[in-house]
């Protein structure tokens, strides 16, 4: 079965200002390369399709000229929110394949991530990398609040890997607010949901202390720190 890895990137910037986090330069690289490097061993074996904001097609292929970016892509435009950007891009994927859907903004996501991914999407029609929260969690109603059982949450992660078919009819519903996921758009049609094991490092960027820690994390899976 093809395989197609979709890589969302059209985000505006950071949420406490700053330019957009998908291209700020991490380790002499833009963040988006890196992340476009992690999935590079399956560039034999499978397309990669990217989304941006209209705005900054030009920019990324000046980047991509500069930085001598190699990985073969295809770019399609995205829309004004997440939901839409990923229907667009799912517009280039055929019915009969497996599709990642992944965050440009994680660039720290494991190869064994990846492929787990993809084994157990390929035998169950989806696949959700999650990780287990090592923090005490309490659940807020107003003034009140109470202790929720840890050992019930996940943190939930991305690349979520499908059968195309089933993603690309579960995106032909209306944007609902509670769709803050791609798993969350799937199980909304009655598809069971399957969690895969992912990798703590496999953070997403949305600010500037994560930029530090992913430099730090690059560097260690680099062998240079």
């Amino acid at each position: 079965m093809d395989k197609y890895v979709l890589i969302t990137a059209g985000g505006k910037g950071y949420r406490v200002g700053g330019p957009p986090k998908q291209f700020e330069e991490l380790l002499g690289y833009p963040l988006l390369m890196h992340t476009f490097q992690a999935f590079d061993f399956l560039s034999d074996t499978s397309k990669f399709i990217l989304v941006l904001s209209e705005d900054k097609l030009d920019y990324w292929n000046q980047l991509c000229q500069k930085y001598n970016f190699q990985i073969p892509h295809q770019v399609i435009t995205g829309g004004p929110k997440r939901f839409y950007s990923v229907k667009r891009g799912l517009g280039l994927v055929p019915n009969n394949a497996l599709v990642a859907i992944h965050d440009g903004v994680r660039p720290l996501v494991s190869a064994d991530t990846i492929n787990r991914c993809f084994e157990i999407a390929l035998r169950k029609g989806n696949a959700i990398p999650a990780i287990s929260i090592h923090e005490s969690v309490r659940e807020t109603d107003g003034p009140l609040n109470k202790p929720v059982a840890r050992n019930k949450l996940k943190i939930i992660q991305t690349p979520q890997v499908f059968y195309s078919y089933l993603i690309k009819k579960a995106y032909q519903q209306n944007y609902r607010e509670h769709f803050t996921d791609d798993a969350s758009v799937l199980e909304s049609t009655g598809e069971v949901i399957h969690l895969v094991e992912g990798n703590d490092e496999n953070i997403k960027i949305t600010g500037p202390a994560d930029l530090m820690i992913a430099a730090a994390l690059l560097k260690r899976k680099k062998g240079e720190g």
